[in-house]
């Protein structure tokens, strides 16, 4: 009886424990309950309900600069003006993952603080725990740099500098175990892991891909050590550029780099569509059976600065804007990523916000808020991260770039659109009311009319677009001056259902050429293709196009690939002289014969060489044709011929046109 007593004790025992280790992932690790919480209350903000939303669907927040803003003297308020913690009305609001970003050692040798938050371990720990004790997971973001990485910066850390790759390796794998541990002794329960930090083609001072893989594979495996049910995840940007994200896949493919989440950067502003979004990570997703996510994406809910140091978006700029800068835009762009994601993309397991808690640190003037970035560690960048980065850091440190994208206005005042995380999974879809005005650009022929539109586009809550009824502030007098004023760019305001409404006006010579920019598509465009070219195409990337949001791209991987023309025939065309130029600009081209060109009558005419060497540095050339006789065939374009510095070529080319000028000489 007694051994019959001790062993149904011994068996309920066992089953206890074996039912907190499950619990703890055989850890000790207090595993964190994501189910999500009721519906939040808004009044205002338009969400339309994202169907099919898992619950373990991940809702992420990055607020790695948390703390030095805190030490900075930075609070947070709930919708109603109490003081609250952050970690709080996060998880009240929907978040269920916070992402912490983790660098090796961001100070100096007087123990003096890079910035961008100090964020080492112990930081991330600490971020943990509060995280985890308001119902949200952490997602550990492991940048193996003692500053940012990104796809332009993959700096070893100090102390690593130097190391073969076989040493570096066991010391990446030795510092992933020491901050995992350190994690797990303080009971902080780990969703995800991230080996690296947008790591386009090079990691940790690495560029070769053997390096990087035996890099990559020493992190998964301390993390399946230390984290064995945590995902690990490797993280990639600049998903617009496709063959690359394919090319990233197959790598990891072919070394075999155990990893369960393809990461993308998702920036709306540079990184194209979301259809295009869902197709790439589609497409990985189905071909190496990965799961897929967007671990960084933001939006301006306002084009103001508020620390004195210039945002990285504001008003104006050459960057796509698909949502306007307001409370209920940055709401639209969120609930439309994480729809993207959840419906269109296969394998989609979630979307984390980046630094949507970095506001002003509250100062009144640019010396009052530098004085607490450099104490504190709370702005981008301090002085002394000039020893480790002295050629961006050192030149350019100071407070936040993105205080306009978060959920808090400069006060720490929660905004409405912080509930999109939780209203996607319930939706509250109000009636639309008007939220901004849709700017008007018009480009205008010297010699034609000048109308404004009578209406301009009020884009609604629910991101759709009424006519609304405008007047503008422009005299007959502005009429004639932009008339006499020859070719120049005009901004006028005027009301528009009590909002202001803004207008461009471009007088332009007139262009005989369709299409000139490429807006639509390769219409009017011919491609003759001499070699095989990986892409020769019509992209839409605002921030890589002369005028308006395309231009014709073109790039290869392999030498000599990069070889075509790009022309146009021009019909009807009156008797007389012209000018002809296109701009083209682009990188590793080697060996180069590139050249606009006039065809008349199917012989060359004239021809005047281009080149390019780098990014956004632009190359415009112009042919003259003299005494076109009416009748005849007219036919411009550019000849494009690249040998490649080792790995193809790349380029742009955008702005044909094709003017009426007197005769030249």
């Amino acid at each position: 009886m007694i051994k019959k007593l001790f062993r149904t004790f011994s068996l309920a025992f066992t089953g206890i424990i074996a039912t907190a280790f499950a619990l703890s992932g055989c850890s000790g690790v207090n595993k964190v309950d994501i189910t999500p919480l009721p519906k939040v209350e808004s009044a205002g903000l338009y969400v339309k309900r994202v169907e099919s939303l898992k619950n373990d669907f991940i809702l992420g927040m990055d607020v790695s600069s948390i703390i030095s803003l805190e030490d900075s003297g930075v609070s947070f308020y709930g919708f109603d003006g109490a003081k609250r913690d952050l970690f709080e009305l996060l998880g009240e609001n929907g978040v269920n993952y916070i992402r912490v970003r983790v660098w090796n050692d961001p100070y100096d040798s007087e123990g003096n603080g890079y910035g961008g938050g100090n964020c080492d371990i112990e930081k991330a720990v600490e971020i943990g725990k509060r995280a985890n004790a308001n119902g949200m997971r952490l997602l550990l973001d492991f940048h193996y740099s003692d500053f940012w990485a990104d796809p332009s910066k993959q700096m070893v850390p100090k102390a690593w500098k130097g190391m073969d790759i076989e040493t570096k390796s066991q010391a990446l794998y030795d510092y992933t175990v020491e901050c995992l541990k350190k994690l797990r002794s303080a009971g902080v329960d780990v969703g995800m892991v991230q080996i690296g930090n947008e790591t386009n083609g090079s990691f940790c001072g690495e560029k070769i891909w053997f390096n990087i893989q035996s890099l990559m594979s020493s992190g998964a495996k301390a993390v399946r050590e230390i984290y064995p049910k945590s995902l690990v995840a490797l993280h990639f940007a600049n998903p617009e550029k496709v063959s690359n994200y394919e090319d990233y896949a197959k790598k990891l493919n072919y070394y075999n780099i155990d990893y369960d989440v393809f990461a993308s950067s998702y920036y709306p502003y540079w990184h194209g569509t979301m259809d295009n979004l869902a197709s790439v990570l589609s497409d990985i997703a189905e071909k190496y059976n990965k799961q897929v996510m967007v671990m960084e994406t933001s939006y301006a809910y306002t084009g103001e600065d508020t620390d004195f140091f210039g945002n990285t978006i504001g008003d104006g700029g050459t960057y796509d804007k698909p949502y306007p800068y307001t409370v209920q835009g940055q709401a639209n762009l969120v609930r439309d990523v994480i729809d993207t994601i959840a419906n269109k993309t296969k394998n989609g397991i979630g979307v984390v916000y980046w630094e949507g808690a970095w506001i002003t640190v509250g100062g009144s003037s640019y010396e009052e808020n530098k004085a607490l970035w450099e104490k504190y560690g709370s702005g981008w960048a301090t002085s002394y991260a000039s020893e480790y980065d002295p050629n961006d850091a050192g030149k350019y440190y100071g407070g936040s770039s993105v205080d306009n994208q978060a959920f808090f206005d400069k006060n720490g005042k929660a905004l409405e659109s912080l509930k999109v995380f939780n209203l996607v999974r319930y939706g509250n879809e109000i009636k639309p009311v008007p939220d901004a005005l849709e700017d008007v650009n018009l480009i205008v022929d010297l010699n034609g009319e000048i109308t404004l539109p009578a209406t301009v586009n009020a884009v609604m809550t629910d991101d759709s677009k009424q006519p609304v009824p405008v007047t503008w502030n422009v005299t007959e007098s502005d009429i004639e001056d932009m008339k006499n004023g020859g070719v120049r760019k005009y901004s006028y305001t005027g009301n528009a259902g009590g909002m202001t409404a803004h207008c461009t006006v471009s007088m332009v010579e007139y262009n005989y050429l369709k299409n000139y920019s490429f807006e639509d598509g390769d219409d009017g465009w011919v491609v003759k293709e001499y070699g095989k070219a990986d892409e020769l195409y019509v992209e839409d990337k605002k921030t890589d196009s002369l005028t308006g949001n395309k231009h014709f791209h073109f790039w290869s991987a392999s030498r000599d690939s990069v070889d075509f023309e790009l022309e146009q025939t021009v019909e009807n065309l009156p008797s007389g002289s012209y000018r002809f130029s296109i701009s083209i600009m682009g990188g590793d081209a080697g060996d180069t014969e590139i050249y606009a060109y006039v065809r008349v009558n199917g012989e060359i005419a004239g021809t005047a060489p281009m080149q390019i060497t780098s990014y956004n540095n632009w190359d415009t050339a112009s042919v003259d044709i003299n005494g076109f006789a009416e009748g005849d065939t007219l036919t411009v374009g550019i000849r494009v011929k690249c040998s490649g510095s080792g790995s193809g070529a790349w380029g742009k080319i955008d702005d044909a046109l094709l003017n009426s000028v007197k005769n030249v000489e």
